[in-house]
């Protein structure tokens, strides 16, 4: 069975009509069709028509944009229907993936998406790196200050206050006071 998706944005003044004329001239069986950006992902009528294939149904489109504008979220929708056994159609690129020269070339976008990602990846590890040479540090800042928490070491350490009554004075959660000491204690030098 042939299933087709027809999308317009929600902005735009458009309509599905050219795509549903497109579908159907291509022997469509169904037609799902909605107003919705192709940047998100909750668009009900996409997911209802992923639902509906079946082994060996074939999924339609006019045009790739029409299915999505992120190659991600593209690869990631083609991952799902070829995991439901079903092939994939794009009326304008010329897409098929149930023949072989249309299964290499969603290979080959998949390969530049993957080679994307790379690359992002090792854009990212340079930035953290550079970063960690200029002395900037990811992650969560601390609750406590340097001079605070050495105020905590001294009065628990002094029994001044206890690990609770610490905690509730630098409006922290006891778990960090116990944390910090445990720190502290394994940080000192034995002698």
């Amino acid at each position: 069975m042939l299933i087709g998706y027809a999308r317009v944005s929600k902005l735009e003044d458009q309509d599905t009509a050219t795509q549903k004329r497109a579908l159907k001239a291509a022997g469509v069986d169904r037609i799902f069709e909605e107003k919705a950006s192709g940047g998100r992902w909750d668009r009900p009528q996409l997911h209802r028509a992923i639902e509906h294939l079946r082994k060996g149904d074939v999924f339609v489109v006019w045009k790739l944009d029409r299915l999505s504008r992120s190659l991600k979220d593209l690869l990631t929708l083609m991952e799902q229907i070829d995991a439901l056994g079903a092939g994939f159609r794009s009326l304008t690129e010329a897409i098929n993936t149930t023949t072989p020269a249309g299964r290499m070339m969603m290979q080959m976008v998949g390969s530049f998406a993957e080679f994307e990602r790379s690359m992002i990846r090792e854009r990212t590890k340079a930035g953290l790196e550079e970063a960690r040479r200029q002395g900037r540090v990811g992650g969560r800042r601390p609750k406590l200050t340097q001079p605070q928490q050495q105020a905590i070491i001294q009065m628990v350490n002094d029994e001044q206050k206890s690990n609770a009554e610490a905690a509730r004075l630098f409006k922290v959660h006891p778990s960090t006071v116990s944390r910090l000491l445990s720190q502290h204690r394994y940080a000192e030098p034995t002698e």
